[in-house]
């Protein structure tokens, strides 16, 4: 079995769908048109129940098999949302939304879903029911934990969860993907240092906070060289250093610091958390200084189950001929609640070798991996869920 046939035949349809959306990017929870299109599309597609506003603007479709017997329940996901950027692409379907672009490929995810819905109801060739879920604010704003929260998995009494993500620098239409820890925890932090300014020609009637500054973002590179075993993972960026002081003559009250802290696991993360405080306040204090530290959990790690990773590898075998296994990845996924909350499987397809990477302002979805993307989500649900034969 390779890429089904009907896909082939709908191609272009389903480019189309993904077109129109890369020209109507919408932000965060802001996906009102996207959510009203994918709303409209499964009900043309004579989606069994279709369910709008889980998650603030998330939109779920249920699709019945020609058999329930089962009682098995099986959730396929896709991101909606865009990123805050100017698209400098030119395509002919390139943004008209100023400010807003789809540079992550959500539309491609989005519009593959509804390919694999749009065959599911036609077809119905399993045992049990499929549930598509369609999801806002994957790109920070944690539209996956929203829709989780509103009880979205007890609600349809999904039982196992998949998703998939394009992926530039990989061949066009071949998978990979990796069990257990995959996508990292993305924590984000603050440290606003108090010193006490003054003229530059006098640094010491000061407490210079830029100095200070300096030795916290050095000190905080230790907590990875020499706080956390070297077989694990994890990653201190300290991106932002802003005074409150523009002038070259002047040293400045405060500065205020920001950054990123990645981690695959959990003890990690708590110690990492620990460390940036104690070294920012007390090398704060060993300069005269103090430091305010605004800590602020993002993503957890996104962990796929092993029992599923093996299934949805098997698909990704027959669709693609093969599957490899991917390194764990330093970036960080929301679909990491929805496995919190089920067992399930998120895996990579490729977008091509020379694709632009995401969140580039010339990146562009590949439309030639649509069928690949939608005979795998179509094949889960017949093989995960068959019909006796």
């Amino acid at each position: 079995m390779a890429i089904k046939n009907r896909f082939a035949e709908l191609h272009d349809e389903i480019r189309a769908w993904r077109q129109d959306f890369h020209q109507h990017p919408e932000i965060m929870f802001e996906t009102h048109r996207t959510a009203g299109v994918v709303e409209s599309r499964l009900k043309e597609f004579g989606v069994d129940e279709v369910v709008t506003g889980i998650g603030r603007t998330g939109v779920v479709g249920v699709i019945h098999g020609k058999k329930t017997e089962s009682g098995r329940v099986i959730g396929l996901r896709a991101d909606m949302d865009a990123l805050p950027m100017q698209e400098a692409t030119n395509l002919p379907y390139a943004s008209k939304i100023d400010g807003a672009m789809h540079a992550c490929g959500h539309d491609g995810h989005t519009a593959m879903l509804l390919g694999a819905a749009k065959y599911l109801a036609e077809t119905g060739q399993f045992d049990g029911t499929v549930v598509v879920i369609f999801q806002p604010a994957e790109e920070g704003g944690g539209g996956g934990k929203e829709m989780c929260d509103d009880g979205m998995m007890e609600r349809f009494g999904i039982q196992e969860v998949y998703a998939m993500h394009n992926w530039p620098g990989m061949a066009e239409g071949q998978f990979s993907i990796r069990s257990g820890a995959f996508f990292a925890a993305a924590d984000r932090v603050s440290i606003l240092i108090k010193g006490q300014g003054g003229h530059a020609a006098k640094p010491h009637s000061t407490v210079d906070p830029t100095v200070v500054a300096s030795h916290i973002i050095l000190a905080l590179q230790s907590i990875a060289s020499r706080n956390v075993d070297p077989m694990e993972h994890i990653v201190v960026s300290m991106t932002s250093f802003e005074t409150s002081s523009k002038a070259f003559n002047v040293i400045p009250a405060e500065v205020e610091l920001r950054g990123t802290i990645r981690t695959m696991a959990s003890d990690v993360r708590v110690l990492a958390e620990q460390r940036i405080k104690d070294i920012a306040r007390l090398t704060a204090e060993a300069y005269g200084a103090v430091a305010e530290i605004t800590y602020m959990p993002g993503y957890p790690v996104m962990v796929n189950s092993e029992t599923q990773t093996e299934f949805a590898a098997k698909i990704a075998k027959d669709v693609a001929g093969n599957c490899s296994e991917a390194e764990a990845i330093m970036g960080s996924e929301d679909f990491a609640y929805m496995l919190e909350e089920r067992p399930g499987a998120y895996i990579l397809l490729g977008n091509g070798e020379k694709s632009e990477m995401v969140h580039t302002v010339h990146y562009d979805f590949n439309d030639d991996i649509i069928p690949a993307g939608c005979s795998w989500f179509s094949e889960v649900a017949e093989q995960r869920m068959p019909l006796a034969r």
